[in-house]
């Protein structure tokens, strides 16, 4: 593929679902002032950590069990992924998911895809009134985002200096690790972003896609 090795980085929301599990959950079960937060996380007026914490503070902990199964039964997992993940392993390319969303609906569907040791999100605690957000991979000394699960500190943890670093993502909380990355393959918010900020990337809609695009460098390089 390259003289350096290759790693990746995969979003896990809006990326390896079709959809945003979090936006689906607020939407669900939350009032109506999530939205305000959510809009000013895009807008970057608060960080994620504030607005993901401030979204699920929300929600009563004693909901836990309706909204996993909500989740559980309404989550789509992207066309072609489990394909992408024989592939990884097939041309032994380490596969991380970093993901700003929570393990209580992450873990469970990734379960049996994806080795849980390879999977670096939020943590939750349900022990109050409201779901209290844990943040276990909060961000490094060179980073002041407040990114709650922080990309590119778990990038700098992972890579090495000879890692070709692979971001695959979709949102505004991809595009640190974006701007880390050797190369970047997106889809939906994240595209904006990368153009604004003149981040060369590669566009998807489907892992199929993803495949021919790291299929396409192995050629080339």
């Amino acid at each position: 593929m390259t003289a350096k090795k290759p790693m990746i980085f995969c979003d896990f929301d809006g990326t390896i679902t079709n959809s945003d599990n979090i936006i689906a959950i607020m939407k669900k079960f939350a009032p109506a002032e999530w939205d305000d937060i959510k809009d000013k996380v895009l807008s970057q007026e608060i960080s994620i950590k504030e607005g993901v914490g401030k979204m699920f503070a929300l929600l009563p902990s004693e909901k836990k069990e309706i909204i996993t199964e909500y989740i559980l039964a309404h989550a789509e997992i992207r066309d072609g992924f489990r394909e992408f993940v024989a592939f990884t392993k097939e041309e032994g390319i380490p596969l991380y998911i970093v993901s700003g969303g929570i393990d209580f609906f992450v873990e469970p569907l990734l379960d049996g895809v994806v080795e849980e040791a390879n999977i670096y999100c939020n943590h939750s605690d349900f022990s109050g009134e409201t779901i209290n957000i844990l943040w276990p991979h909060a961000c490094d000394e060179e980073c002041n985002n407040g990114c709650g699960c922080c990309k590119p500190s778990i990038i700098r943890k992972l890579a090495e200096t000879d890692t070709y670093k692979i971001v695959i993502g979709d949102s505004i909380t991809d595009l640190e690790a974006a701007k880390l990355a050797d190369q970047v393959i997106a889809r939906d918010f994240l595209i904006k972003k990368c153009e604004e900020h003149s981040i060369s990337f590669s566009p998807f809609e489907t892992f199929y896609d993803v495949m021919k695009i790291l299929k396409k460098r192995e050629v080339t390089a």
